[in-house]
Parts: C-alpha cells; sequence; structure tokens
C-alpha cells in the first residue's frame, strides 16, 4: 500500500520556461534600435519644441520663461491664422483632387493586363522625386519665359501672348495643386490598389451573378472593404497637406502678395526669419495639436461598424 507523504501530497508546481527570459531580453534588443531612433529623432525634439515655447527665445542672447505668452500671442497673430485658412483650404482641395485621380488609377492597374507593370511604373514615378526636386523642376515648366507651359501654349498659337501663371492666385494656386496631384497621385494609388488587391473576388463575383451593377458593388463591397486602406491613404494626405511647405517656398515664396502662406510657412518665417524660436515652438506645438485631433477624427469617421471584422 501507498504512503502518502506531504512530498506526494503537494501540488506540482509549474515549470518555468526553459529561456523565456532569454527570448524576451532578445525582443528587447531587436526593437531597441526602433526605440533610440523614436526617442533622439521624436520624443526629444518634442520635449524640446515644448520647453521652447515657453520661452522667449531669440537666436543669438539669453532666453528667458514668459510661460504661455507666446500661446497668448498667437490669438493676436492674424497672419498666422490667414495662414492657417489657407492651409485648410489647401488641404481639402488637394485631398480631394489626389483620390479622383488616384483610385481610378488604382482600379485600372489592379487587375493584370498588358504592360501593367509599365502603367504601374510610370504612374509611381514621380512619387520617388523628393518634393524639393519636383518644386524646382515645376518652378522652371512654369517660368513664363524659358519654361515649358507658357512658351508652348504661345508657339502653338493657344494664346496670344505669353502669361505668367504665377502672376496672379488662381492659376498659381491651382498649378501648385497641378504639380501636387502630378507628385502625389501615384504613391497614393499604390495604397489603394493593395486594398482593392485585399478583397476577395469571391465577393464581387457573388455580386455580379446576384446582378450587381459596377456602382452598386463599388458602394456595397469595395468601399466597405476598404476603410482602413482609405483611412491610411487619407491620414497620410492630410498631413501631407497640412504640412505643405516646399512647393509653396520654392515656386511662389508665398506669394503673389502673401495669398499663398502656409502655417508651416508661417513657422518657417517667424523662426528662420524673425528669428523669435520660442514663438515659432509655441506655433508648431499649435499645428502638432491640430494634426492630431484631425487625425483621429479621420479614424473615427472611418472606423468599421460593430460586428464586421
Amino acid at each position: 500500500m501507498t504512503t502518502i507523504t506531504a512530498e506526494t501530497a503537494a501540488p506540482a508546481r509549474p515549470r518555468k520556461l526553459v529561456g523565456g527570459g532569454r527570448r524576451q531580453w532578445i525582443g528587447l534588443l531587436y526593437v531597441a534600435p526602433a526605440v533610440a531612433l523614436v526617442t533622439v529623432f521624436f520624443i526629444v525634439p518634442l520635449g524640446m519644441t515644448a520647453w521652447m515655447s515657453l520661452h522667449n527665445w531669440p537666436l543669438m542672447g539669453e532666453h528667458s520663461y514668459i510661460g504661455l505668452g507666446n500661446y497668448w500671442a498667437i490669438l493676436r497673430d492674424t497672419r498666422f491664422w490667414n495662414a492657417l485658412r489657407f492651409t485648410g483650404w489647401y488641404t481639402l482641395v488637394v485631398t480631394i483632387a489626389i483620390f479622383a485621380v488616384a483610385f481610378p488609377l488604382a482600379i485600372f492597374i489592379e487587375r493584370p493586363r498588358a504592360m501593367t507593370n509599365v502603367y504601374r511604373t510610370a504612374f509611381f514615378m514621380p512619387a520617388v522625386i523628393g518634393f524639393a526636386s519636383a518644386s524646382l523642376l515645376w518652378s522652371w515648366l512654369l517660368n513664363v519665359d524659358s519654361g515649358l507651359f507658357s512658351p508652348a501654349a504661345y508657339a502653338l498659337g493657344l494664346t496670344e501672348k505669353k502669361f505668367n501663371l504665377l502672376a496672379t492666385f488662381q492659376p498659381a494656386f491651382w498649378s501648385i495643386i497641378a504639380m501636387v496631384v502630378w507628385k502625389v497621385a501615384g504613391f497614393t494609388m499604390i495604397i489603394l490598389m493593395t486594398g482593392l488587391q485585399s478583397i476577395p473576388s469571391e465577393l464581387q463575383e457573388a455580386a455580379m451573378i446576384d446582378g450587381a451593377g459596377p456602382f452598386a458593388r463599388f458602394r456595397a463591397i469595395t468601399l466597405p472593404l476598404m476603410r482602413r486602406t482609405l483611412a491610411l491613404a487619407l491620414i497620410l494626405s492630410v498631413a501631407g497637406s497640412i504640412l505643405a511647405f516646399d512647393q509653396f517656398y520654392i515656386i511662389l515664396r508665398g506669394g503673389p502678395r502673401n495669398q499663398t502662406l502656409t502655417a508651416v510657412y508661417w513657422i518657417f518665417n517667424q523662426s528662420f526669419v524673425s528669428f523669435k524660436l520660442g514663438y515659432g515652438a509655441a506655433l508648431s506645438m499649435i499645428l502638432l495639436l491640430i494634426l492630431v485631433v484631425l487625425s483621429l477624427v479621420q479614424l473615427w469617421l472611418l472606423r468599421k461598424p460593430e460586428g464586421v471584422d
């Protein structure tokens, strides 16, 4: 008969996973470079910007703590609010224009057909060019004398004389819109194409069998299943448009008559032209807050309905 002792009656303790702690340290080691990059290039600069925004911080000389003085000054800065208003209008127009071009292109190149790879490469190629380089290119194209558009239109007899597209607000504004759409639509097209390719073809085929037309399939199947893709593309487009600077600085210099001053352009002007670094930091924090709020609103509007995976 087996004798029951304290040792045999005690429940067996679970063994520790062999090497569990070691695997955790290896995982931390893998993410350490990313954490270091985020800390050095985002968290630390963000903290420094927030600290500078609370100071009167000239480029040369001593800085002094003024609390929320810079933020109170923003409330009276009509030039900044005008720049912010123009930035909002530009963001709305250019985002609609980008999606109006990128979505049809994504549908066109989604399925394999003759020369699909050529089309994809050609449409995406402008996205490889940096914004500064693209702005310099379009600055030459838009030049009234030595560019392409105005002299070509005059040589072909389409206009009675050479015209300056950058002399007045409307032609200058729509020239910038055309440049940004040419530059960015290919990148947005690739994002939307991946969303289209992730939709199961069986759903489209079943809808076709049920007699659904192209528009009905697009509204009932494509758009709902592309919410996450649309949210990503929309956030990238809106954030990039709100932070627009290169094209307005290189091509227009804020003209004509300061009508195309963007929020970032005004921050640059206050920080590196007027050398009011503390005030420029406060403007940057306000713009960051606006970007965060807009991104959260877009994510909320494009969230998936409850019960949908």
